[in-house]
């Protein structure tokens, strides 16, 4: 005898077999139903003799090829014309040396007359731009000269300023660098050490210690 819950189950089975249209042998659902295959409705989407897709599928299939002008006819390739550059906007592919669309082609010709170096004239290490000659443009060595103009100028004002040379050369030695009484130097000179205003500062900071070599604070 069947439970409560089984007779529930084949009630609501037969129910649910009773909405479905694919219910017998003949009428199984497969790849050969008029439902599986394109033959115009929106039910079926299956090769149907070359014919695919439901009949909005085939519907905005007509329409996206009725903007696409290329076709088996007029296949779109490298060698196509509006792949290749020859003065339009669409094709920038190579076209016997010239590349590029009527604008890139456009633009290029401006920057190329902007540009002073060709192949008659290419810039390098050797080219005057590129030497410092006295102008503002070239930088390079130049038989011992680099910089442009504004950089010598700076240079030659920097070197007056700079009381050190190739007579007076800034070292360890050099009086600038020794304690001799000015502010200048600091570095030891037979034991003295620093500026005069360090010199100046250290007495004073001496004078007030009543500890010294003759009063030396106590050791506990």
């Amino acid at each position: 005898m069947a439970t409560q819950l089984e007779t529930l189950a084949n009630k609501y089975r037969e129910e649910h077999i009773a909405r479905n249209i694919y219910n017998t042998e003949d009428k199984g659902y497969s790849s050969n139903n008029k439902n599986a295959i394109s033959d115009g409705d929106e039910k079926g989407k299956g090769d149907n003799n070359g014919q695919v897709g439901s009949s909005v599928d085939i519907q905005s299939r007509i329409e996206n090829m009725g903007r696409n002008f290329y076709n088996n006819n007029n296949t779109y390739s490298s060698n196509n014309k509006n792949a290749i550059s020859d003065g339009d906007e669409k094709g920038k592919g190579d076209n016997n040396g010239q590349v590029g669309s009527s604008v890139d082609i456009q633009i290029r010709t401006e920057s190329m007359a902007r540009n002073s170096y060709s192949v008659n004239n290419q810039y390098s290490m050797v080219n005057k731009n590129a030497i410092s000659d006295g102008d503002e443009k070239g930088k390079g060595d130049n038989n011992g000269q680099v910089g442009s103009s504004v950089d010598i100028q700076l240079r030659t004002e920097n070197m007056v300023r700079n009381r050190y040379n190739m007579n007076n050369q800034y070292s360890m030695v050099n009086k600038d660098a020794l304690s001799d009484g000015d502010d200048y130097g600091k570095g030891d000179n037979n034991g003295q050490v620093g500026s005069s205003t360090d010199i100046r500062l250290r007495t004073e900071v001496v004078a007030r210690n009543k500890f010294n070599e003759k009063n030396g604070y106590p050791d506990f």
